[in-house]
């Protein structure tokens, strides 16, 4: 994990190399104390929900969720159900929505559930950057323009360093 600018942690993108079983099994225990806390119940289908979400750090749809517990539970499952058990899952906030693609990924770290999504173009995996002060920011200065935030969600696409270069890095 490397540490950017201002003290904010990154979890980094991974590729071929990385043993995700470590990272699913950390993300689970995450998930049961997430709705523990909440006093929320952990159903079966919330669980094969996120561990399907969480199966990798890329973003997944939906539609891609239902498919994949289709597959292999054999079994007909009506799209409602999956969109319910996210539900469930951004309320613990286990799981976050990627709004600009319309999907989701786990939760992989430990942040105050404010986190910044880096989403690499390249192959769609995504990391989170913790959002320190910046959704304060954002909050305040909406505010002072009479405006009330009801959902503050920071995305910012590019391209991880395992795909490489191939857009032009923004400099300010």
């Amino acid at each position: 994990m490397q540490k950017p600018a201002r003290g904010r942690r990154v979890t980094e993108p991974v590729h071929h190399e990385h043993d995700h079983g470590v990272c699913l099994d950390e993300a689970r225990s995450r998930a049961e104390r997430a709705f523990d806390a909440k006093g929320m119940k952990l159903t079966p289908l919330r669980r094969r929900v996120f561990e399907e979400i969480a199966g990798s750090h890329d973003a997944v749809g939906a539609y891609d969720v239902l498919d994949r517990l289709v597959r292999k539970s054999g079994e007909r499952m009506a799209p409602v159900s999956v969109y319910r058990a996210i539900d469930a899952l951004l309320e613990a906030g286990v799981v976050h929505r990627l709004e600009s693609r319309n999907a989701f990924f786990a939760c992989h770290g430990a942040h105050e559930g404010r986190p910044i999504a880096l989403v690499c173009d390249g192959c769609s995996s995504v990391s989170e950057l913790e959002g320190g002060t910046l959704h304060d920011d954002i909050a305040a200065a909406a505010t002072v323009s009479g405006f009330v935030v009801a959902t503050i969600v920071v995305e910012v696409s590019g391209r991880c360093k395992t795909c490489g270069p191939g857009v032009k890095e923004h400099t300010s």
